[in-house]
């Protein structure tokens, strides 16, 4: 605690004491989860200077801002992050910024609240994986541009084609999104996971979502919670349940266990990206394909 309070005093200090631009002439752009930073370097280009906080694999809902993180912080002119209180530990932080020259930019608080999925894991009461929405995304991504466009005029023509082509591709992500799901009848479609990340993905395609920890990963599953989960799995006559890469697989594999103690064989259908995108150099650690990419292992796990 102390430790934040400090990185927060350092920010209140010094962050409006930068200069909007670098020494190259390039905007500096610091973004949160993956997701975010995918989408920037899709738009912003060789134009900006792009930083992302976290990394492959990294859990934002429990990710605490370190000295450096502060440094690259203070030294942005803009800051993207998804809002929605996912980065719920960088809140503080976040809020001193916005008391200062430059705001961070929630790009969640851009979406009409009366289409999100109401919770009360979170201080906004909304569940915030909204990536998981591609008509979201799609708005991310105009907000991003105009933002940009307006930071550096200059750039402006570059950052609307860029535009222009990555929500072309948001829309043939859809289309074939949307056949690959129609492959898999309506009712083998019962989603499992580690963490309630999916509800956005479900309303959408279709799917009863179940997640073992919650919308939060901060909270812990018990022994009720996975006999319960258990009890609907073999119910539901599920085939196959899913770990994700930003949260530890042991609730998952206890899950399978309690299952399988009960006579009804249940497997780990695989590996969902949930709260962080691949690695940095696979196909994976792209939006675009780690949609695709969920989408091809929850439908053939599940066929």
């Amino acid at each position: 605690m102390k430790k934040n309070i400090l990185l927060i005093l350092i920010v209140a200090i010094i962050f409006s004491c930068k200069n909007n631009k670098q020494e190259n002439g390039k905007l500096n752009i610091v973004t949160t989860t993956t997701m975010i930073t995918d989408l920037v370097k899709n738009i912003g280009g060789d134009f900006v200077n792009l930083q992302g906080l976290m990394g492959s694999g990294v859990d934002p809902h429990l990710y605490k801002a370190s000295e450096g993180d502060v440094s690259k912080l203070v030294n942005a002119d803009i800051i993207f992050y998804n809002g929605l209180h996912l980065e719920g530990k960088l809140v503080e932080v976040f809020e001193k910024m916005g008391n200062k020259t430059k705001t961070p930019i929630a790009l969640a608080e851009e979406i009409d609240k009366t289409t999100l999925i109401g919770s009360d894991y979170f201080a906004s009461n909304y569940d915030p994986h909204v990536w998981f929405n591609i008509a979201y995304f799609k708005q991310f991504t105009k907000k991003v541009t105009l933002v940009l466009s307006e930071k550096d005029p200059e750039n402006a023509i570059n950052y609307k084609e860029n535009e222009k082509q990555y929500l072309k591709k948001l829309d043939a992500l859809q289309n074939k999104i949307k056949n690959i799901i129609e492959t898999l009848p309506k009712e083998k479609r019962i989603l499992v996971t580690a963490h309630d990340a999916f509800n956005y993905f479900g309303k959408n395609y279709g799917f009863e979502v179940v997640g073992l920890q919650g919308l939060s990963t901060a909270t812990e599953a018990g022994v009720k919670d996975v006999q319960k989960l258990a009890k609907f799995i073999i119910e539901k006559n599920v085939k196959a349940i899913f770990v994700e890469s930003s949260v530890p697989k042991r609730t998952i594999e206890a899950l399978q266990a309690a299952v399988n103690s009960k006579g009804h064989n249940v497997k780990i259908g695989g590996t969902l990206y949930s709260d962080a995108l691949g690695n940095a150099d696979t196909v994976e650690g792209t939006y675009i394909g780690m949609f695709e990419y969920n989408v091809n292992t929850i439908v053939n796990a599940l066929k």
